[in-house]
């Protein structure tokens, strides 16, 4: 009777314990949004007209619908990207060096050949598929082959794609003329829009493709599993038979894929060219954001991709027209990831409540 009571009280713990995964998120978002309220009065800003207009500004119009679902693309795929390295233990801040790779792969292809669309178009994404991939499964081959941390190489593999890129596109590919960037794609290698006057493009089918995709590998597969016990416990995994350094190469290969589909849209859908770089989008670090708040799983990863794709669209509409700066907005996904990352202290308090109810034995 005594263990019976004791197994109960462990699957209520354990089951808790399970409801804060899904509570931080939701909490850490009604912070930032109470937050950033604060911030507002202080400017003397009303808060509830603020936020009127940022919920306006993505929903309340067609056009604004589509040009936040366009800001959103983007961070899915470098959501992804994150989380699939998050889940084999790795952490990839690469995503903007491998967004700018791909953009330029795919740019290339689209204005050097002239092909037939149901070729030209296939054939240009997996130009950015690859380029990415191999961009950051490079950062991958050097962690499991000579242990040096994802960290600082994809951190400086983005320097290298930036002025690589930078220099391409304003030397070696530059059309004529004085804008630094390569010639426009041809319209075989254009993803389609969806409607007539919108920017949305079926960049967005190919996002929702994605997270389908990554939801299946991880959860599906045996390739998934090994992924998801590698992240868990390495050296356990390789007793285990594992083959941990391949699975680091592959998990850096598709994580660098998933951002590089990030620029491959980005070139073949909205700007139809690849543009010289001043500095980093931001896609790449702001993907990082969209992963902790995901939780690192897909379906995560898409609702917080579609959040921070309502901030991104709402700020510049708050400060015109309710006069609230941008920088707002960026307080308010500061004070949301800073309350995700300390997701622990959460579990800590409910554990420690808990235990004053005397509900909590040893979860091990």
């Amino acid at each position: 009777m005594v263990d019976k009571d004791i197994s109960e009280k462990k699957a209520q713990y354990l089951k808790s314990m399970k409801m804060m995964d899904y509570l931080v998120p939701i909490i850490s978002v009604v912070a930032g949004l109470l937050v950033g309220a604060i911030f507002m009065i202080i400017i003397g800003a009303d808060p509830i007209e603020a936020y009127k207009v940022l919920w306006s500004s993505s929903f309340g119009s067609m056009r604004g619908f589509s040009e936040m679902l366009v800001n959103t693309i983007p961070l899915v795929f470098t959501g992804l990207a994150v989380a699939f390295g998050f889940r084999i233990g790795l952490f990839n801040i690469g995503g903007d060096g491998q967004f700018l790779i791909s953009y330029l792969a795919a740019a290339y292809i689209g204005f050097i050949f002239q092909l037939p669309m149901y070729i030209h178009l296939p054939f240009a994404i997996l130009a950015g598929i690859l380029a990415g991939g191999i961009w950051g499964g490079f950062a991958g081959y050097l962690k499991a082959t000579l242990g040096v941390h994802e960290v600082i190489t994809t951190i400086m593999m983005n320097y290298i794609a930036l002025y690589f890129v930078g220099y391409m596109a304003s030397g070696p590919l530059k059309a004529q003329g004085g804008l630094p960037a390569t010639p426009k794609i041809f319209d075989s290698a254009k993803l389609p829009r969806l409607m007539t006057g919108l920017r949305l493009h079926y960049g967005v089918f190919l996002a929702i493709a994605a997270a389908i995709l990554v939801y299946y590998i991880l959860w599906k597969t045996p390739l998934g599993y090994e992924i998801r016990a590698t992240g868990e416990n390495s050296d356990a995994a390789e007793f285990g038979g594992i083959n941990v350094a391949r699975n680091m190469m592959l998990a850096m290969f598709i994580s660098g894929a998933l951002a590089g589909l990030a620029g491959t849209s980005q070139a073949l859908g909205l700007e139809y060219r690849a543009y010289q770089p001043f500095g980093f989008i931001g896609y790449g670090f702001t993907g990082i954001a969209v992963a902790l708040v995901g939780k690192s799983h897909p379906l995560g990863v898409v609702l917080g991709a579609l959040l921070f794709g309502v901030l991104s669209r709402g700020a510049m509409m708050m400060q015109s027209m309710v006069g609230v700066p941008k920088e707002v907005v960026e307080i308010i996904q500061a004070i949301i990831i800073i309350f995700v990352a300390s997701e622990y202290i959460f579990k800590y308090l409910a554990r420690k409540w808990r235990e004053r109810k005397g509900d909590v034995v040893d979860a091990s």
